[in-house]
């Protein structure tokens, strides 16, 4: 599951994307927008702007604003910029690899195998889409969806 500071960092430069280029906010308004809390906000906004993404301009007419194009700015170097790495487990990841405790030789685990092909998945999927994309929301989860049967097709 991503973290708690992937998600606030994903809806906050998405706030910032639907701004963009002309419009800036201040922290608070992004705070109340997207119901992030003010101290954690400060500190990713602060990460965002030392890696280049956000700019911040003090004043009275400062706040934030993207220092990049929407389409520059893919989903999936937000994840790495805030997790780390794409990867489940940690024997699976590109640029933070551990062998597994308490696991078979890499060799041999064909849960490794799969967990390979599952980052590479979710990096193409996610480094496809930018924040420039249009992104639409989908209807809630609701207790007759969990009803229904899982399919198991081919397994």
């Amino acid at each position: 599951m991503l973290s708690q500071k992937t998600r606030y960092t994903i809806r906050a430069l998405q706030h910032l994307a639907d701004l963009y280029p002309d419009g800036r906010a201040q922290m608070g308004e992004i705070a109340k927008a997207q119901n992030i809390p003010a101290k954690f906000l400060t500190i990713i906004l602060s990460e965002m702007a030392r890696v280049g993404i956000v700019h911040s301009q003090r004043g009275r007419d400062g706040g934030y604003q993207l220092a990049l194009h929407p389409v520059d700015i893919r989903y999936g170097d937000i994840v790495r910029l805030t997790r780390g790495s794409l990867a489940l487990v940690p024997c699976a990841s590109r640029f933070a690899h551990e062998t597994c405790s308490h696991c078979l030789p890499e060799k041999d685990c064909r849960l490794r195998a799969l967990m390979l092909k599952v980052r590479d998945e979710t990096a193409a999927i996610l480094d496809s889409i930018t924040l420039a994309h249009e992104i639409e929301t989908v209807p809630e989860f609701t207790d007759d969806a969990a009803s229904e049967p899982a399919s198991t097709q081919g397994f």
